[in-house]
């Protein structure tokens, strides 16, 4: 292969198809990006894939001079774009190697058999696959990805991924680590109003982070999933995720959101994350604990740290809140974490039962994310 490119655009595509690589591997050819180039429709495509998720990336403008295929290491090829200068750069390969000609450098990479390593197909277009909005999913995967388990401890559910669900003419985003859930309803836009799903598809997060970053470049373009019986894929305007789905079964979240609460309200989302911050502050590892108030108008939030770090008090006004007084103590970071997640929101509603009871925080009716307290 032989062809002249955007060095930028082919930094972007580098970048986005690496977390695919296998970072280790009796197959010397999982640890590459292969690029291939179509001297025909003058487009560039790179694959990466661990057997476990593959992707398949295309730069549709391309100047191709010789076509054909070349493996090339990320971990050159990355800085090799990142640090150099110029414009575009000229790439020359094939199995026996790559040269990188860039604005004031020439490279040799070493080589490999592209054949060796798997493609990645198109997305299947059945009953099975739908069709959904790239801003709404992105949105999605980043109110719900911080409640996914992310220590792969063994539990007897299956909580390190994100579970996709059909909700009605939804696509619904489940995420949990057991000590708080998430999730948030994505319509869909068009097709497969009658697509039934495994009610256990969960797709491992570090897929749902590989889609997020390539929902940017989907130019308004639908994001079309297609879910089989062991796999989920992914299309995107340039781009193609196929990823084995995570074994296990996935807890019954439902059950565990409180059916009539006690208290609800109103809360100013930028103000409350910003009392939080301040009451965390006084925690340390072992006291990763903020104790809430709510009463009349008011809520306060009080912090120990361990013997030589002091405590914090701090609060915030709530004049509409004239309801029960409510005492109820949280994790710091789960907090953060969510408001994070909704800060482009002015308020989120709040439910309570009791201070031994999951507090929920609501979004309209598509999103919800419940936080288990912290008793004794």
């Amino acid at each position: 292969m032989k062809f002249e490119v955007s060095r930028t655009a082919l930094l972007k595509a580098c970048q986005l198809v690496a977390p695919a690589v296998a970072a280790r591997s009796t197959k010397p050819a999982l640890g590459c990006i292969k690029i291939t180039a179509d001297a025909a429709s003058g487009k560039l495509i790179l694959t990466a894939t661990d057997n476990e998720i593959g992707i398949r990336h295309t730069i549709p403008v391309v100047e191709v001079s010789r076509g054909g295929s070349a493996l090339v290491l990320p971990s050159k090829i990355i800085p090799i774009l990142r640090e150099s200068d110029g414009d575009t750069v000229r790439v020359d390969g094939d199995e026996n190697g790559t040269t990188i000609r860039t604005g004031g450098g020439r490279f040799k990479l070493p080589g490999g058999n592209p054949d060796e390593l798997p493609d990645v197909p198109d997305i299947d277009s059945d009953a099975n696959t739908v069709s959904v909005q790239p801003t709404a999913l992105k949105l999605a995967i980043g109110r719900v990805a911080p409640a996914a388990d992310k220590t792969e401890a063994t539990t007897r559910w299956a909580v390190t991924g994100i579970l996709l669900e059909r909700i009605d003419k939804a696509v619904r985003l489940v995420a949990t680590d057991t000590r708080r859930m998430a999730y948030q309803d994505v319509p869909v836009s068009d097709c497969g109003n009658n697509a039934t799903w495994s009610a256990n598809t969960l797709v491992p997060t570090k897929t749902m982070a590989m889609l997020a970053r390539d929902i940017d470049d989907c130019e308004g373009k639908s994001v079309a999933i297609s879910v089989g019986k062991n796999e989920v894929a992914f299309a995107t305007a340039f781009t193609v995720i196929r990823s084995k789905l995570v074994e296990g079964r996935f807890p019954p979240y439902r059950d565990i959101v409180p059916k009539k609460p006690k208290v609800t309200l109103e809360v100013p989302v930028s103000e409350f994350l910003s009392r939080v911050r301040q009451a965390a502050i006084m925690t340390d590892d072992e006291t990763r604990r903020v104790d809430l108030k709510f009463e009349a108008g008011k809520l306060t939030l009080e912090s120990q740290g361990g013997a030589d770090n002091g405590s914090g008090q701090v609060a915030m006004d709530l004049p509409d809140y004239g309801g029960y007084v409510v005492e109820i103590a949280f994790n710091p970071q789960y907090l953060i974490d969510m408001l994070r997640a909704v800060d482009s929101e002015p308020t989120l509603k709040l439910e309570m039962t009791s201070g031994d009871q999951p507090a929920v925080f609501r979004v309209g009716d598509e999103y919800l994310h419940l936080i288990m307290p912290l008793t004794g």
